[in-house]
């Protein structure tokens, strides 16, 4: 293996060992529950596990052709690039305008699978938009991603520019800062354009969060309710923004279709990511991997593009948003597995909050059949793509707290536990 193999072979391996330093790092070490064995035939029928693996399987082979349509059009792109990107005069108009194609070509190449997996979440009655509803928000997400696109490619070829060797350096500073930047203004910019938020009116829900977030000495920022039944009848809550900016989101369709017990969980499931911080700890994951994660890319382009003088024209950008896309698809995997800790953990916190442990299991089930998710997916499955434990898994969890927890004196009440005392 020559000296350039060597080092490319070491700065990809560097990228996946300090990824995996920052999981054990940034983990949580207390506050999950070790969860029990269960059996998903104990919760779902046959039929229903059988439903969402029809569904979800095929699903998972359309987004796997979509990652190879993207990799093709950007491999064809760095081996046969476009005259125009070699050009020396303008190199950052054109840096720019190679951005903004770039990212409506890969939008253009991915309809058909994207309107293949939206045609399946018809017919099963998890989509409701129309389809000239979803064609809009199509072209608000081309003009969007084609505009951030240009920016980030004019930036990018004038940091190779000034800086050929060392430019790793500040595209690492700027892709924290960016993604900070994102984080704190994404909740009142960008996510506007495609749903509309509401602050939760006065009544037994808002009066439920505030009491649920005093309980855990948590200031929860804002509660806000999006109109997400107007593009599907999957359930979802999430936490959002930094600072100023954070939230906590409700799907409309949770609200509807959820009890007040079970709602109660959710919100107290997000009150635990509001209150380890873990917004803020994705943040710090990033600052600590994007050096060497930056530096593997450069590696990459530069055993794509061997030319300096090549690289200094927007001729870099296809094999820089190539470069990105490899690394990235390995430290991603890494990160997962602390995205699943942080959401045991979070799932540990609604039980400790709640007492609530029968509510929990119930939930866990009814969401999972209203989102048709597979309830026990493969372990290799989990493994490279999985955000969250499986189903199987956090029933599990629930399952453990009851086994855990001294039934209540009094029948239908909750135990008097605070986070701290499970």
């Amino acid at each position: 293996m020559d000296r350039k193999r060597r080092r490319l072979s070491l700065s990809l391996v560097a990228a996946v060992a300090v990824a995996e330093a920052a999981v054990v790092l940034l983990r949580p070490r207390s506050g999950v529950i070790e969860p029990a064995e269960v059996s998903a035939t104990s919760y779902f029928s046959r039929e229903q596990i059988e439903r969402a693996r029809r569904f979800r399987r095929p699903n998972l082979a359309l987004f796997g052709l979509s990652l190879a349509i993207e990799a093709g059009v950007l491999t064809l792109l760095v081996r046969r690039p476009p005259r125009a990107l070699a050009a020396p005069d303008r190199p950052l108009a054109r840096a720019a305008g190679a951005g903004a194609g770039l990212a409506a070509a890969l939008a253009v190449a991915g309809l058909p699978t994207s309107a293949a997996l939206r045609l399946r979440s018809l017919r099963v009655g998890l989509a409701t938009q129309s389809w000239g509803g979803w064609a809009v928000d199509q072209g608000k997400a081309l003009g969007i991603g084609a505009t951030l696109s240009s920016a980030g490619a004019l930036l990018f070829v004038a940091l190779v520019r000034r800086l050929p060797r060392a430019w790793w350096v500040p595209a690492s500073a700027a892709s924290v800062g960016l993604s900070a930047g994102f984080m704190f203004a994404g909740p009142v910019l960008l996510d506007p354009i495609f749903n509309t938020f509401t602050p939760l009116p006065d009544g037994r829900m808002r009066s439920s969060v505030l009491e649920l977030a005093g309980k855990a000495g948590v200031n929860v920022g804002q509660v806000f309710e999006v109109d997400a039944s107007r593009r599907t009848t999957a359930a979802n809550a999430y936490v959002t923004g930094l600072g100023a900016t954070k939230r906590v989101v409700l799907f409309d369709t949770l609200l509807r279709d959820f009890t007040s017990e079970e709602v109660d969980l959710v919100v107290a499931h997000e009150l635990g990511h509001v209150r380890h911080r873990d917004v803020p700890r994705g943040l710090l994951f990033l600052l600590v991997v994007a050096p060497v994660a930056v530096h593997a890319a450069q590696r990459l382009i530069e055993a794509w593009i061997p030319d300096r003088d090549r690289r200094a024209t927007a001729t870099i950008i296809p094999a820089g948003a190539l470069a990105v896309g490899v690394v990235s698809t390995a430290v991603t995997t890494v990160a997962n597995q602390l995205s699943r800790r942080i959401e045991r953990r979070a799932d540990a916190y609604a039980l400790t909050l709640t007492g609530a442990p029968e509510p929990f299991i119930a939930f866990e089930k009814r969401i999972a059949l209203k989102n048709i998710a597979d309830p026990d997916p493969p372990r290799w499955l989990t493994f490279l793509m999985a955000t969250h434990p499986p189903v199987v898994e956090r029933i599990g969890a629930g399952v453990a707290y009851a086994r855990a927890t001294p039934a209540p004196a009094v029948p239908g009440s909750r135990p008097d536990r605070t986070p701290e005392g499970s």
